[in-house]
């Protein structure tokens, strides 16, 4: 039975190559009866109006080939409505879908899965000030993270995962703490810290499991709090997280709630590898688990 959908490619994800997976998936949605509508715009932030109006439009299925900021993008369209997301990994780090065991990482592969039925799963709901400003797919992150995401961002080669290895190295001469507040459903602590992660996935920064148990449809959502390392101890900390054994540590702490709210001075949060805010913002940011706001196609 033939479909619509409509089509995102990121042609800057991975340094280019979601642009080489680009004939593989149409080929491969045509094989399968697929009509396509190609909604790739000239940038972000046309891709981010053409999704946008094409789900206000009432279309059935978004088909994102692209990493963790195109399914970010995709996000902000979709949660919420009928329309289901599919995703083609084809990213730097591709954290959500290496948390989606439904995502192939094959592109032929993933295309077919994109066409598959959709499951319910959890997203995250960010305000600042009273206002819903972002979802985000799989953590959101405060403090050095944010700081590797940047500098990650930045950095032309190496390609691949590898890339945040890099970019952890060259941040960890300017370590800085930031003094946070948080508060997990009504649980508030204090702390000096040099990283924050809110979970709905386990992973970021291109394979580290943050929060080993994190689970998109449970409704909760985990908190890692890496509170005073120096570091040399962060570094060693960093070669745990990517077997996920960091939990153990004495200055790691770990919570599960539906809402965190996060206050202290300057706070930049970082979502899917993308800056949430334009700019350091001294409001308090609530971070909500939604059950089931994201249709999620998943392998045939």
């Amino acid at each position: 039975m033939s479909s619509t959908v409509h089509l995102l490619v990121g042609p800057d994800a991975g340094r280019g190559r979601a642009d080489g997976a680009h004939t593989i998936v149409e080929r491969v949605l045509t094989s399968e009866g697929a009509s396509i509508v190609d909604i790739t715009g000239p940038d972000a932030a046309a891709s981010a109006a053409a999704a946008a109006e094409a789900v206000g439009a009432g279309a059935e299925r978004l088909i994102v080939v692209g990493g963790d900021g195109l399914v970010h993008l995709g996000l902000q369209a979709v949660t919420g409505t009928p329309t289901v997301l599919g995703v083609v990994p084809v990213g730097t780090g591709n954290d959500f879908a290496r948390a989606i065991p439904s995502i192939p990482t094959e592109p032929a592969a993933a295309a077919r899965a994109a066409l598959g039925e959709a499951g319910d799963h959890d997203a995250i709901r960010v305000e600042t000030g009273g206002t819903t400003s972002r979802w985000v797919a799989s953590v959101a992150t405060i403090g050095f993270s944010g700081d590797v995401n940047g500098r990650a961002n930045r950095l032309r080669f190496p390609r691949g995962p590898s890339r945040y290895t890099v970019a952890t190295i060259l941040e960890l001469p300017g370590l800085t703490r930031r003094e946070l507040t948080i508060d997990v459903d009504g649980d508030v602590s204090v702390s000096s810290t040099a990283l924050l992660a809110v979970a709905n996935t386990a992973f970021f920064g291109g394979g580290m499991k943050i929060c080993p148990d994190a689970d998109p449809t449970d409704g909760l959502l985990d908190v890692t709090v890496v509170a005073d390392v120096g570091r040399l101890e962060l570094l060693r900390f960093f070669r745990l997280v990517f077997a996920g054994r960091h939990m153990d540590h004495p200055k790691v702490h770990g919570y599960r709630g539906r809402t965190v709210r996060i206050a202290g001075a300057a706070i930049e949060l970082w979502g899917d590898g993308e800056r949430i805010v334009d700019r350091p913002v001294d409001d308090s940011i609530t971070l909500e688990a939604v059950p089931g706001a994201l249709r999620l196609a998943g392998r045939r």
